[in-house]
């Protein structure tokens, strides 16, 4: 009888149990991953040396030949974050992680790269809004790359660009993301992904990045397609920076990181690689990527307009309430204050076609703030690029409750990053918040993003069909309770802008502003 039970039980448990997979052999060894849910995922996979002591603010070099078995059954320690290190975090932190439903080497699935956002300060890969499952259950190779952040990816100093060959410095972060691409390339066959068919992804700094890469030299040829999720970096450069003005340039960012060593009260660079990573002095304001003239050889917009650029599709778009979350100013004499301060003689112009409230700041106001760090990038580089050879698809995420009057969230729409969960399948299905709309937006968007890996475009059979997107056909795809085509969100605003920036690129713009 005893016997007649414990066989029962494996009967009843079997269908939860699943074997453990056979080891992957990449270039550097073996490792062994683990199985759920149909799924193969190994976490903590090592693509370059951890950049520590000497390595500190160099490029990555590639990771080292372990000889065991190496277990990839956990996520690697996230980023020592920007300011000051968070507890927990670490220097070696150049890991990835892969999610595939493959079932051999031989299957070349379209692959997904997770690039995560936090204004390249702060982040990581083992956020569980970034659980790649569900994405991989819809037919791709889901990988998350990490990269460095805050002071450790992006110091520009004069010490580090003379010992650099090409002599420039600050863009640590961004070498990261090319360095694990450059490994996704050689190794992700080993896990039955396709190295032609590679789309990278983004959100945020993540976006940004992603826009970055689709303009660097050293990128090309390393992905195929790319989806920006408010993202874009086509503004000039500023000294003085603000949300979509971010970019420097060496001279500049070299003499910011000098300031900063002299500041921390050291002489050198050689000094400060000494010193404990999770004692390094905060940096004033966000580290931030530079315009150095060979990772980001120049005004990405001029490149752009050029041609200079990595020909592939791209899926662009942002959220209806970005500037929520930019610290809107209180009252609208405050926000007339700000306007004026950041754009001078275009303020006036700005402030008639983004008001803002009688009493309060309303959401005219603040997406001003949205379009000038996202919407107008998104716009801008949708009309560059859809005049090349590649197409381009657009889109507006505005899903969000019908806020009651009287509500602290009346009038507020989808904020920053509201639309990653969504992406990626990891809402809180049981939830009371989450609505049926709420699952069919998620399960659409998921739907277009691993169809665009898979075609270079995100339409298939069973979704509303996405036109792509140029200045004569400017349609975009409203995920707003139902996905639907419209019009480009607050376009004549947008043209307003847009002269803001051209005249920012003038001679007189240029020393209008600092």
């Amino acid at each position: 009888m005893r016997h007649l039970i414990l066989l029962l039980a494996l009967l009843l448990t079997a269908p939860f149990m699943q074997a453990q997979p056979s080891p992957v052999r990449v270039k550097e060894g073996l490792l062994q991953g683990t199985t759920e849910n149909g799924l193969t995922i190994y976490k903590g996979i090592p693509f370059a040396i951890p950049p520590v002591g000497e390595l500190r603010w160099r490029a990555p070099r590639p990771a080292a030949k372990w000889d065991d078995v190496r277990q990839a059954d956990k996520f690697a320690p996230e980023p020592m974050q920007g300011g000051n290190p968070v507890s927990g975090k670490s220097e070696d932190c150049l890991y990835l992680n892969v999610w595939t439903p493959a079932r051999s080497p031989a299957d070349k699935i379209p692959v997904l790269v997770w690039i995560y956002g936090g204004a390249f300060n702060f982040g990581g890969t083992a956020e569980p809004s970034y659980n790649g499952m569900k994405l991989a259950k819809k037919g791709v190779v889901l990988v998350s790359i990490a990269y460095r952040v805050g002071q450790l990816g992006f110091l520009a100093h004069p010490e580090l660009s003379a010992e650099n060959p090409n002599h420039v410095s600050g863009n640590y972060g961004l070498l990261d993301m090319i360095a694990a691409l450059k490994w996704i390339r050689e190794n992700i066959a080993a896990f039955g992904g396709d190295p032609d068919k590679v789309t990278i992804f983004g959100e945020s700094a993540g976006g940004i990045a992603v826009s970055m890469l689709c303009a660097s030299p050293l990128a090309k040829g390393l992905f195929h397609g790319a989806i920006s999720q408010s993202g874009g970096s086509f503004g000039p450069t500023r000294t003085t920076t603000f949300p979509g003005e971010n970019m420097k340039s060496l001279p500049y960012a070299e003499a910011a990181g000098a300031a900063y060593v002299k500041d921390a009260g050291f002489t050198s660079i050689a000094d400060l690689r000494k010193v404990d990573a999770d004692k390094l002095p905060a940096i004033r304001g966000l580290a931030w990527p530079i315009i150095d003239g060979w990772v980001i050889s120049g005004d990405q917009y001029k490149r752009y307009e050029e041609g200079k650029y990595n020909e592939t599709p791209v899926l662009v778009g942002y959220n209806s309430d970005e500037g929520a979350s930019f610290s809107p100013p209180k009252t609208p004499e405050d926000y007339v204050a700000a306007v004026k301060d950041r754009y001078g003689k275009f303020a006036d112009e700005l402030i008639k076609v983004y008001p803002a409230g009688a009493v309060n700041v309303a959401k005219t106001a603040r997406d001003l703030m949205r379009d000038a760090a996202f919407g107008w990038h998104t716009w801008s580089w949708a009309r560059l690029q859809s005049k090349g050879k590649s197409k381009v698809f657009y889109y507006y995420f505005d899903q969000h409750p019908d806020y009651p009057e009287g509500s602290p969230l009346a009038g507020y729409g989808s904020a920053h990053g509201q639309e990653v969960a969504y992406v990626f399948g990891t809402l809180n299905a049981s939830s009371p918040q989450t609505t049926k709309t709420d699952l069919y937006i998620s399960d659409t968007m998921g739907t277009y993003w691993t169809n665009f890996a898979k075609y270079g475009d995100p339409n298939g059979a069973g979704e509303p069909k996405w036109p792509a997107f140029d200045d004569s056909h400017p349609i975009v795809m409203y995920f707003s309770q139902t996905a639907h085509t419209g019009p480009v969100p607050g376009a004549a605003a947008l043209k307003v802008l847009d002269g803001y920036f051209k005249w920012r690129r003038s001679p007189d713009g240029e020393t209008g502003l600092k």
